[in-house]
């Protein structure tokens, strides 16, 4: 990416939707002139008070020509407006080569009249005490701008053109002759200035009071870290951001990062991705969602970076970029070590999936940490980013300026939309604590820690939370094979929580325990089995007894039954015979001898 291309295309898209707003409403009808720094037309709101001037005030190489030249040539390059660059100071070959190491060509510019380069020299000796006045400057400002029809002029710096003059009264009716000259020009100006003495904006205490917005540049120590800060100390007409701002220059220019200007609106999509690993993707109900952030806090040795090698292997599985941003190990180590567990991670950066920045905390400092991380999410893209080791970053600062710059890196990912998983240390007996005061700004956090039982150490792995979804409450144990990681169920019995060895013992002694009552319960199954065949036999030889008695009970029924038809035959003959019924006929006697 070159000084060209705009450098910084986040905060430059973030800042560029409303700058464009800006510079046909502003606030309160003001219209404002975007300057193209990153980050530093969100603060403003849109930019610098458009046909007005601008006071940029710091020490010496605070940035001041710097913020000038920005300003001039994002002007030409992106917003049509040709510049007048009018130094006092340096000559227009030192700022050529000024500008290059920024990727600024200022002769090219010149050469297609977007920008006019002049050094205006004065002669101390030959002013004359209350008689010096700005009219040789305002002519040859004047012409200057007429060839190339400025729209922006950067006066750099003041305190050369004014330091002749003896009375207070001089210098503040000269800039003020100034200042309307380029007012009724509808001239958009920056003015640069020295910083005062006993902390004073201005070495005068004039120029600020003349300028309708100034800007503080500040090069400040803290913590044998050098830091840039920027502060807007006045905006007429204008709301604007009012904090300290940190700020570098790079190769590619200076870059403002708005950490607690930043919105907090960003989208929150329902598609839930792999952790790569089954079981915890259950625990998680199906994944962590797209575009949060996961924390992997635990003490040293507990898996933290196995767990985001994880993430990071399913991720580029699915065919999408990770960066993957390692404190304190080499990328040659990082892969070696991750091969130990079953991940290839070489292959996927070969396939240009993965990209590997291993940096020490301290080659950096905090704000060139962001901005860092600031690049190379603008130049790879990727749908995932790994910060791993995070807790080295308590070393380059307070507690509040790392957890600052740590908020700021979470936000520029979630506005990106990009998963970021960091991992932090927790020290040991800390439980749930993290190094990094932040812990509230994860979506999901898992914990990994270490147990001890019978002289053995062992992991687990356990959900803290997972805002927006069901999650497992349990301990699983986290187990590293060479065919990656595992989750296994912990046992919880009389002895509490068992792992590892004591586990695998205790499983040894139920499955033995197990098979014991296996045995018995054969045993016993047989003896039941011998026992419903006597009493089958029984039951077969009652039956028949049954059926035997049955048969004989129905013989004598018919007996009975036939017995009693003879006996009514017979008593009928004998009625008959007696004359006992009507009708009956009786048969004639037979004969008397």
């Amino acid at each position: 990416m070159t000084g060209e291309s705009g450098g910084w295309s986040g905060m430059s898209d973030a800042t560029g939707a409303g700058s464009a707003a800006a510079q046909n409403s502003g606030a309160a009808g003001l219209v404002k002139a975007p300057t193209g720094i990153g980050g530093f037309d969100e603060i403003t709101r849109g930019g610098l008070p458009r046909g007005r001037a601008t006071l940029v005030t710091g020490g010496a190489g605070s940035g001041k020509t710097v913020f000038g030249l920005e300003f001039l040539v994002w002007g030409a390059r992106k917003f049509g407006e040709p510049g007048v660059l009018l130094s006092f100071e340096e000559s227009a070959d030192e700022l050529a080569t000024n500008g290059a190491s920024l990727g600024f060509d200022l002769p090219e510019l010149e050469r297609r009249g977007l920008l006019a380069v002049d050094v205006f020299r004065i002669d101390a000796g030959a002013i004359v005490a209350g008689g010096f006045d700005l009219e040789g400057l305002f002519i040859r400002l004047g012409s200057a701008v007429d060839t190339i029809g400025a729209k922006r002029v950067v006066l750099d710096t003041v305190e050369v053109l004014f330091a002749a003059l003896d009375s207070e009264s001089t210098v503040r009716a000269e800039l003020n002759r100034l200042v309307r000259w380029l007012k009724d020009r509808g001239l958009t100006a920056i003015i640069t200035s020295e910083r005062g003495r006993s902390g004073e904006l201005t070495r005068y205490g004039i120029e600020e009071y003349v300028s309708d917005c100034v800007v503080l540049l500040d090069d400040r120590i803290q913590d044998e870290l050098a830091t840039r800060l920027l502060r807007v100390a006045k905006y007429r007409g204008s709301l604007h951001g009012t904090n300290e701002y940190p700020f570098v220059i790079t190769d590619r220019g200076m870059v403002v990062l708005p950490i607690t200007a930043t919105g907090s609106a960003r989208p929150a999509p329902d598609e839930r991705i792999s952790t790569g690993i089954d079981r915890l993707d259950h625990m998680l109900d199906g994944g962590v969602y797209r575009g949060s952030t996961v924390l992997i806090s635990g003490g040293s040795g507990t898996g933290k970076t196995s767990l985001a090698g994880h993430l990071a292997n399913a991720s580029c599985a699915r065919g999408e970029r990770v960066l993957f941003v390692s404190f304190e190990e080499s990328a040659e180590q990082l892969l070696r070590n991750m091969r130990s567990i079953g991940l290839d991670l070489h292959r996927w950066g070969e396939a240009g999936l993965l990209r590997l920045w291993a940096v020490r905390p301290a080659a950096y400092g905090l704000v060139e940490q962001l901005v860092e991380l600031h690049r190379r999410l603008d130049e790879f893209m990727p749908s995932m980013a790994v910060l791993d080791a995070m807790a080295g970053l308590n070393h380059l600062g307070t507690s509040t300026s790392v957890s600052a710059t740590i908020a700021s890196q979470i936000d520029m990912m979630k506005g990106r939309g990009v998963t970021a998983v960091l991992t932090s240390l927790t020290h040991y007996g800390q439980g749930e604590s993290s190094a990094l005061a932040v812990s509230s700004l994860m979506d999901t956090w898992l914990l990994l820690r270490n147990t001890e039982l019978d002289s053995e150490r062992n992991r687990l792995l356990s959900v803290i939370k997972s805002r927006g979804s069901a999650h497992s409450n349990q301990i699983r144990e986290f187990v590293l094979t060479d065919q990656g990681a595992e989750l296994l169920d912990v046992y919880v019995g009389p002895r509490g929580v068992l792992t590892g060895s004591a586990r695998m013992a205790q499983l040894a002694d139920e499955r033995a325990a197990a098979a014991g009552r296996g045995a018995q319960f054969q045993r016993r199954r047989q003896a039941l089995a011998r026992r419903t065949a006597q009493v089958e036999q029984q039951i077969t030889s009652l039956r028949e007894e049954l059926a035997a008695e049955q048969a004989e009970l129905d013989e004598f029924i018919e007996q009975d039954v036939a017995a009693g038809e003879g006996r009514d035959a017979d008593r009928a003959v004998m009625a008959v015979h007696r004359w006992a019924d009507p009708g009956a006929t009786r048969d004639p006697e037979p004969d008397q001898p």
